[in-house]
């Protein structure tokens, strides 16, 4: 069987078009596509790694204000959340017990404002599936308060500090409704 310069040709092409094709098969099959999805996976998890080491340090940082707050010496928790606030002003977890703790001792507006400042810093306190959440807090120091700042506002039109509370408050009420920054 004699192989002229076509019959090669054709060869070349036939062997340059099954190496091709089995390039696209290997390329799609699902073993190629999880190594991709592995990349991914890690990804995701170590996301959650970092979310749960931050809330073990949370824990671990405010667990003495929380034992105190609980313990019902309110002043004593303050000061200790004011230290660790210093040491961490971009956390948002020393507001939100700030504002805990002071709508306890029956200061709203500082509260509402403690909360509000926590609340822009993280938007998890407000989130029923965090682990973080004080919705049900907040909510209820919303409920509460509301009525009561938009009289004080109503009844004082030129209070600029009832007013700012009172946009405070409707920010609270926006978040919790789902609202975003």
């Amino acid at each position: 069987m004699a192989h002229d310069r076509f019959d090669r040709f054709l060869i070349f092409v036939s062997l340059a078009a099954i190496i091709a094709l089995a390039a696209v098969i290997r390329a799609n099959t699902p073993a190629s596509a999880g190594h991709d999805g592995s990349k991914d996976l890690n990804k995701a998890l170590e996301r959650e790694m970092n979310y749960r080491a931050r809330i073990e340090l949370i824990n671990k940082l405010y667990g003495p204000v929380e034992t105190l707050r609980k313990d019902g010496h309110k002043q004593e928790a303050l000061l200790k959340l004011d230290e660790i606030n210093r040491l961490y002003p971009g956390e948002a977890h020393g507001h939100i017990l700030q504002g805990l703790i002071l709508w306890e001792m029956g200061a709203a507006d500082e509260a509402v404002s403690a909360f509000v400042d926590g609340v822009k810093l993280n938007g998890d306190y407000v989130d029923d599936k965090s682990p973080l959440s004080r919705r049900a807090d907040i909510q209820r120091l919303v409920n509460e308060e509301s009525k009561s700042i938009a009289a004080r506002s109503a009844a004082n039109p030129g209070n600029s500090s009832l007013s700012i509370l009172l946009q405070k408050n409707n920010y609270l009420k926006s978040r919790l409704a789902g609202g975003c920054e």
